[in-house]
């Protein structure tokens, strides 16, 4: 009785929808939709988190202050782990790392050509005094200029930051080569240097000298290792020279010195 009573020309059918769809790809269609939606969602909210902790580190630092490096006389503040994001601690981490390992190779170097001094090189005297104003000009310039735009890019996602580590970088890559080939009269105790007091006999000063080498050739692969990795990132990133040229005209120079 109940059939003789239905609308032969009602549909279950919605008005609105295409009767000519297929419906499994419709229904794939809108969970991948719905996917791309929370996917950016989730960012949004991941890069506002981040912002707002850095803001109130910044203004925390403003107000009480918290250098801490260098340990034996704080000027900036420095900390991998409460500054640079999760995903990229490891590589900012090698990159002080290998500062430090930079570092270490200037004092022996220092004392590998001084020890070719006492060796009696005639350019022993040229060798000390350039070695030990690598010290502080190379040890301090590098943090300035390499080290710490890395540091920040990392921290801020900031294009600039980014090039100006491509640029000083690029350099003590090509200042990297130059010391492990060691040529006399340069402050370098390299290769050269290492080979000629092997071969008259200066055992000590051969073996500072190869010391002194392996660490120029450590520091300098594993900066260019590195390098390599922040091109690629930096690329991945959306950074471009444009953008940086934008952030500096934005901000000023006077952002380099800023924590925000």
């Amino acid at each position: 009785m109940s059939r003789l009573t239905e609308n032969p020309f009602a549909s279950n059918q919605s008005l609105d929808t295409n009767p000519f769809d297929d419906p499994a790809t419709s229904t794939q269609y809108s969970t991948s939709t719905n996917d791309r939606a929370a996917e950016l969602e989730r960012r949004e909210r991941e890069l506002a988190a981040r912002e707002q902790a850095l803001n109130a580190k910044a203004e925390h630092i403003k107000k009480h202050g918290r250098n801490n490096w260098p340990p034996f006389f704080p000027l900036i503040y420095h900390s991998i782990p409460d500054e640079i994001p999760e995903a990229h601690r490891t590589t900012v981490t090698r990159l002080y790392q290998l500062w430090l390992v930079l570092l270490i190779t200037l004092i022996v170097n220092m004392v590998a050509c001084l020890l070719v001094l006492l060796a009696g090189a005639p350019d022993g005297g040229k060798d000390l005094g350039a070695s030990i104003g690598y010290i502080p000009m190379i040890g301090i310039l590098s943090f300035l200029l390499w080290y710490r735009p890395i540091y920040n890019g990392y921290m801020k996602e900031q294009a600039l930051y980014y090039y100006i580590y491509f640029f000083f970088g690029g350099w003590h890559l090509l200042f990297s080569i130059y010391m492990i080939i060691g040529i006399p009269s340069t402050g370098s105790g390299g290769l050269i240097q290492t080979i000629q007091a092997f071969s008259q006999g200066h055992i000590v000063a051969g073996v500072l000298g190869a010391i002194a080498t392996v660490g120029w050739v450590l520091q300098g692969v594993g900066l260019g290792w590195y390098y390599r990795l922040t091109w690629a990132h930096h690329n991945d990133a959306g950074h471009s020279f444009t953008k940086a040229k934008g952030e500096l005209a934005e901000h000023g120079a006077k952002a380099y010195f800023t924590r925000g």
